[in-house]
């Protein structure tokens, strides 16, 4: 910046007004100190900028899996807010891999972040997220782990379940399966926890319905339809519930390889409304949730934490939208 203000010849506040567009310059200096940051080629210091506003430089941001079209909005949310401070976001996806978990918590300590935007869904072992506290702030995203006081950015999913639930029992349907997600996680949970209340608000016995656990990718879903729909015709379910649009997808694609028809033998609903869920053929009825909003809340809210501490307030749960789509029918009759 010395060299800037010696090339404008102006004073170095001068120069920090105009690239900070702060204060009053008139327009023939403004015009002089943006002509010698061009010809110096200079590159402000973002790091030490944010240091003197007592704002993160680098954040981390931990994922689950990057090919599911949720994570990548949300990454894209936490990314375009950060950029807006001139912050870096350093990405890392788990891949559903607790190793990878532990090497990226490795790799993020190394690079010194400010703090960690966090959405792994392995909990078994708090060491990594602990270890990641000691650099700076932690942010969950669309979840919560028990027994750890982390701040979390969540949607209010258990809502939404409860909500397409009962959409479908009021379209007939008596003989339900659940798709749901990983055992233990606070979003499978919650998910399953929203379907069985929707059954029983409508009048059915929540315990009635067959519960089987993927992993959030579509090859669990397809392997699991397959399981379902091969039971005898009497104990089919004409209806399955699953807890993502990626499991929810795989369903319908082994119902398409093996002649059921969607949605006069099965109806499914998923969860998340990614992209891909309005181009399927039928389209898919879903819960959407906002991926790239709680991307943004969520670096929003470690920014404040930076700031002002850990006790900054998290925002309220996300809203979620149920979407009606060619997915779900009456059941055929008997």
């Amino acid at each position: 910046m010395k060299e800037v203000a010696a090339h404008a010849k102006v004073s170095i506040s001068t120069v920090s007004y105009v690239l900070n567009d702060k204060g009053q310059v008139s327009s023939e200096r403004r015009e002089r100190v943006l002509k010698a940051v061009s010809d110096l080629n200079y590159i402000q210091n973002a790091s030490a900028r944010n240091l003197k506003r007592q704002m993160a430089s680098t954040i981390g941001l931990v994922v689950r899996d990057l090919d599911n079209q949720f994570f990548s909005a949300l990454a894209r949310g936490v990314v375009d807010t950060a950029a807006d401070q001139g912050v870096l976001v350093v990405l890392c996806s788990v891949d559903n891999s607790e190793q990878a978990e532990s090497g990226n918590a490795r790799l993020l300590r190394s690079q010194q972040v400010d703090g960690v935007i966090y959405d792994s869904g392995f909990h078994e072992n708090a060491r990594s997220l602990l270890e990641l506290q000691a650099l700076g702030p932690v942010v969950l995203v669309d979840e919560r782990i028990p027994g750890l006081d982390l701040p979390s950015v969540v949607a209010d999913g258990r809502r939404g379940t409860r909500e397409i639930a009962r959409h479908v029992v009021k379209l007939g349907h008596k003989r339900f399966a659940c798709i749901a997600g990983p055992s233990a996680h606070w979003t499978s949970e919650q998910r399953l926890a929203g379907y069985r209340e929707g059954l029983a608000m409508e009048g059915l016995e929540p315990d009635q319905m067959l519960i089987r656990h993927g992993d959030y990718k579509l090859e669990s879903g397809y392997e699991i339809a397959k399981e379902l729909m091969g039971l005898p015709k009497s104990e089919r379910p004409t209806a399955l519930l699953c807890a993502n649009d990626m499991m929810a997808i795989g369903a319908m694609e082994y119902c398409r390889s093996s002649g059921i028809a969607v949605p006069a033998d099965v109806s499914i609903v998923g969860f998340d409304d990614i992209p891909m869920a309005r181009l399927l053929s039928p389209r898919l009825t879903t819960v959407r949730q906002p991926a790239y909003e709680m991307g943004r809340g969520a670096v929003q809210l470690l920014f404040t934490m930076t700031q002002s501490g850990p006790d900054a307030t998290p925002p309220d749960p996300f809203a979620v939208d149920v979407v009606i789509r060619e997915s779900t029918a009456a059941p055929r009759a008997e």
